[in-house]
């Protein structure tokens, strides 16, 4: 009877040994104190740039022997009204440009991984697919990322090119329309995730 109790706990165990091993898929969570990103763009007057200030999101990878194997999962999610200029008159006019009334949030889907290259230490390159949704309108994106792991952190990197009207967001005007912004827009963003077993 012992031996019948003992015997799935004991296989059990070498099953969790083995991957441990091996590697096991780890789930990361995004630290929003620890990330950034930034939206610029341009104007008939000057350039501007807008910051996130809420986000949210949720990473998993596979390892094998301390060497990244696999992106499983990657979800973002802004809050669209944290966007902010540090001018209320421009925040407002991005506002209604995004119908943040109706649209809370921007998010990112991660579809697939066209490519997975070792850069140097702890760092690797990704080519990534995903899914983009601004506005309420979601557009297939292709986005390089760097991912550097730093103790039980996963900073993940990079830039992205994109023009407004491919969401059918009419660029921003200010000053009855003598103010026009131009449609294409620089995505930068460097955000932390932690371990969510820690």
């Amino acid at each position: 009877m012992k031996k019948s109790i003992l015997y799935p706990i004991c296989w059990s165990l070498f099953l969790l040994a083995i991957g441990l091993q091996n590697g096991f898929a780890q789930n990361y969570v995004l630290k929003n104190a620890e990330s950034s990103m930034r939206v610029a763009g341009t104007s008939n007057l000057h350039d501007w740039e807008l910051e996130v200030k809420d986000m949210s999101g949720r990473l998993a990878i596979s390892q094998e022997d301390g060497v990244l194997t696999a992106l499983n999962k990657l979800e973002l999610q802004i809050v669209a009204e944290s966007l902010s200029s540090g001018k209320n008159g421009m925040d407002k006019n991005t506002y209604k440009a995004l119908n943040t009334k109706k649209h809370k949030a921007i998010t990112y889907r991660l579809k697939s991984v066209g490519s997975l290259e070792p850069a140097r230490a702890n760092t690797y390159l990704l080519k990534t697919t995903g899914s983009l949704t601004i506005s309420g309108v979601s557009q297939t994106v292709s986005i390089p990322f760097e991912v550097r792991f730093l103790a039980d952190e996963i900073v993940l990197s990079g830039a992205y090119k994109m023009q407004m009207s491919t969401y059918k967001i009419e660029p921003p005007t200010a000053l009855f329309g003598t103010i026009t912004t131009g449609d294409e827009l620089h995505i930068t963003f460097k955000t932390t995730f932690i371990n969510q077993a820690l």
